[in-house]
């Protein structure tokens, strides 16, 4: 005997909405791993801190970094002075709204980072800006 039962049957059916949001999730995870990475080309610096700092980091950016010691640095690569003119000439070349980023260790004398300022002004770079870090409160 076979008895009818008064509730409709469901069909079953998948649901794609959470799906959704677990790849939007990963996607983001994704995109805010590879913006980390980009910080893993520059070589480590003893920055100088200030309370008005905001952390800021574009990979199009033309990051150059003076140790304690007063070596260059582009990236992780150690470059000299005469060189670094050429470098800045030719990517200005390529992009005509190139920014630089110096990065001046603490104990970098401020008359190698100096040095560095006039050669970017030099090579017709017009934004030019120092790298510090935040003061932790």
């Amino acid at each position: 005997m076979h008895f009818n039962s008064p509730l409709p049957r469901k069909k079953a059916r998948i649901e794609i909405i959470p799906l959704i949001d677990v790849m939007f999730f990963l996607l983001a995870a994704f995109m805010m791993v590879s913006l980390t990475l980009q910080k893993a080309q520059t070589i480590k610096m003893n920055l100088p801190t200030a309370v008005a700092a905001q952390k800021d980091f574009k990979p199009e950016i033309f990051n150059i970094g003076v140790d304690k010691l007063g070596d260059l640095y582009v990236g992780k690569e150690r470059i000299l002075l005469a060189d670094m003119r050429g470098m800045l000439t030719n990517r200005l070349a390529g992009n005509t709204n190139l920014a630089v980023y110096i990065t001046g260790d603490k104990l970098a004398t401020h008359g190698r980072v100096i040095e560095v300022l006039d050669l970017v002004h030099r090579s017709g770079v017009q934004k030019v800006s120092f790298a510090i870090e935040p003061v932790n409160e």
